[in-house]
């Protein structure tokens, strides 16, 4: 089948790269302009371009989607069909429109829930034991066009919003690929979402990451899941900032929100709703992220010490 492929980050390039391997005329690549990154703020490549220029696709990278000229690239690729893989821009509807089997988009829910960008993380800060990815029928709304096919997977209690990631990245391949399998034997059977059953997801700031340990142990653990590996929930020490990576959920219930209650190898801190939070793993400003064992043998906390 001749395919355009839309998208940009790591979580697309598994899709882009089932394509290849299928044995489908991917006739071009649409990603996001390159972008400075590191000190040296040298110019990268997005994943999903280095990909494509490994197999020799051609690349487009536009500023605008709406100038015309995106649609007249279009036009001379003249592809069946344009899979979209968390591109990062909203097409217009003579793009969507356009190929014989329109557009189809792999998007990282179950939907209807967790429309948006950033389903997985707030899935994971939500607490929802499991999640998935969905193959939906583009339209001109966010998220909203029918759905095609879904596969879901479990939320371990401890999985990372990272690791999750990772899992449906690789899903999301195997969505694609058995969704153009049952489209091109005429076997698709689109429904309709159901509106009043999403969720908005929107993308994650800086804002979220301080930890409010009024929360209960469950909600504090699930928001550190979900803002891992970014932007990765924060609490105050003293007058310094601490990233805290990784928790689990304590037994241990004595003490007022955000008290140290054990600092003896363990790092253990009482949350509201009497319960408490083992901090596992945590990062101090300049240095790297290390085991809160680690971290104790050098920077003894006294229990009592209220985090903030």
């Amino acid at each position: 089948m001749d395919i355009v492929f839309m998208g940009t980050p790591e979580f697309a390039v598994p899709c882009l790269q089932r394509l290849i391997d299928d044995g489908h005329n991917v006739k071009g690549v649409f990603t996001q302009p390159d972008k400075p990154k590191g000190r040296g703020h040298k110019m990268q490549f997005p994943p999903v371009k280095e990909c494509a220029v490994k197999a020799g696709i051609p690349v487009y990278q536009p500023t605008k989607m709406r100038d015309g000229e995106v649609l007249s690239v279009i036009e001379m690729l003249n592809p069946e069909l344009i899979i979209v893989v968390a591109y990062g821009k909203i097409l217009p509807k003579e793009i969507l429109d356009f190929p014989r089997y329109g557009c189809i988009n792999m998007h990282a829910s179950i939907l209807p829930r967790y429309r948006g960008a950033a389903p997985i993380q707030w899935c994971v800060i939500n607490g929802e034991k499991e999640s998935g990815v969905t193959a939906m029928q583009m339209d001109v709304g966010l998220d909203t066009g029918d759905m095609l096919l879904t596969k879901k997977v479990s939320i371990g209690e401890n999985e990372t919003a990272g690791e999750l990631h990772d899992e449906l990245s690789l899903l999301g391949a195997q969505v694609m690929a058995e969704t153009i399998d049952l489209l091109l034997k005429g076997e698709l059977i689109p429904e309709k979402q159901d509106d009043e059953k999403s969720n908005y997801a929107p993308m994650l700031t800086k804002d979220l990451c301080p930890i409010n340990w009024n929360e209960s142990a469950l909600s504090i653990h699930n928001k550190v899941r979900g803002l891992s590996p970014w932007p990765v929930a924060t609490a105050k020490l003293g007058e310094k900032t601490i990233k805290i990576h990784k928790t689990i959920i304590s037994d241990k219930s004595n003490g007022q929100p955000g008290e140290v209650i054990v600092s003896d190898k363990k790092l253990v801190v009482s949350c509201g709703e009497s319960t408490s939070i083992e901090i596992v793993v945590l990062q101090t400003e300049g240095k790297k992220a290390m085991k809160a064992s680690d971290f104790l043998r050098g920077n003894p906390i006294e229990v009592g010490t209220i985090l903030k």
